[in-house]
Formats: structure tokens, sequence, C-alpha cells
């Protein structure tokens, strides 16, 4: 269906995440589609998500699905996008390295409950874009009160900057922006954090490029 639309809207679509199954193996997996309707890329959720909150959540996305072992960076029309999936946003190390492989943009489809999502649904999304200077788009499922589990929404867009460009509240909604990469530049350019990491004493590796 997504490859469908992006076909005949000649669009690029992130598509969420869907279970997809490998052989024995069930993976929580985010397809990327191209304006051909073609699939430019898939991602495979990383950091799966094992917590226990007493009294509040208790979730083990292990007993189900097996962690991905690539991170998804990919080329489209509309600029190089990497990919993580909901928990993926937690691991700055995650950000860092697609910023280090030129992401303009990284989405992160991803449902954070009713305990997680106001304290740190935001702050997160945030934290990536500041950190690494470049734009971070999330998109959550509607809140539904009588599902199992509940998702907090508020579906959002940040500039490089770190600043709230849009977001939803936690009902259905549709949201347009326009994301200007010239902004990159320009926050780079005037806060230069890139040029004054002490390489000297700490960096960040990159084992797949390492490794091959």
């Amino acid at each position: 269906m997504l490859s469908e639309v992006a076909s005949l809207l000649k669009i690029t679509i992130v598509g969420g995440s869907i279970p997809e199954r490998c052989g024995d193996k069930l993976y929580n997996t985010c397809c990327v589609f191209d304006t051909d309707g073609k699939l430019k890329a898939k991602h495979r959720k990383i950091h799966l998500f094992d917590i226990d909150i007493p009294g509040k959540i208790s979730f083990q996305e292990s007993k189900t699905f097996t962690a991905g072992e690539n991170p998804t960076v990919v080329d489209t029309e509309v600029g190089r996008i990497g990919i993580g999936i909901c928990y993926d946003i937690r691991f700055q190390e995650l950000a860092m390295l697609y910023a280090a492989r030129g992401a303009h943009l990284i989405c992160y489809p991803g449902a954070f409950n009713m305990t997680t999502g106001p304290l740190h649904w935001d702050l997160l999304q945030r934290a990536r874009a500041v950190d690494n200077q470049l734009y971070v788009a999330t998109c959550s499922p509607a809140r539904d009160a009588g599902a199992v589990y509940v998702a907090w929404g508020h579906s959002t867009l940040v500039g490089p900057f770190g600043e709230i460009l849009v977001t939803t509240e936690h009902e259905e909604a549709i949201i347009i922006s326009e994301v200007d990469y010239s902004q990159i530049e320009l926050r780079r350019t005037s806060l230069p954090l890139e040029k004054q990491h002490r390489g000297d004493l700490y960096q960040l590796v990159d084992v797949q490029r390492l490794n091959s």
C-alpha cells in the first residue's frame, strides 16, 4: 500500500514500522519508499524496548523481536535520511553516527507511552537535533485510551537548533511543514561543534565502516 501511494503521489515515504518475518525471526522494521514506489531502505530496530518500572509499566520487546544489526542511512529525493524506531532515539551514538554519515534528517517513528511520553518525548527529539545540528522528525500513533498499550502521541518536527517547528496533540492529525536544509549549514557555521570536538580525548567509532 505504501509503495503504491509513494508511486501515485510521487513522494518519499518513511513508513512507520511493522513486524517483519525473516526465517524464524521477527524484526520491528521501518520501510522507506522512493517516488517510484521502490523500496529504498529497510531499518530493523536496533535497540529493543525492555523495561520494568515498578507500578508503572513492564514491557519486554525482546520476547517477540530480534534486534537489528545495521544503522540505516538512505539517500532520497528529499535529502539523506537516517532512520530509527522509537527506543532507538534514546541512544545518542546512533544519531551521532547518522550525522557523521551526512544525514540531514533523522526520522523516528515511535510510540512512547503515557509514563515516558510527557517526560522524554520532546526532550529526546530536541536533544538529538541540537546535539547533531540536523532535523529530527517523529511520527506517533494517535492515542487510544482503550488499547493495551496507550501511546502518548505528539508527532513532531524539530529544527537543527532544537526548536520545535510543528507538533500535534494526541489525536489523529496531519501536519505539514517545510524543511530548509540551508539552516543546517547556518547553525553549524554559527556554532561549529563539529570542528570543536576534542578528537584527542574522545571520538565516535563507526564499527560498520571500520570493519568494511
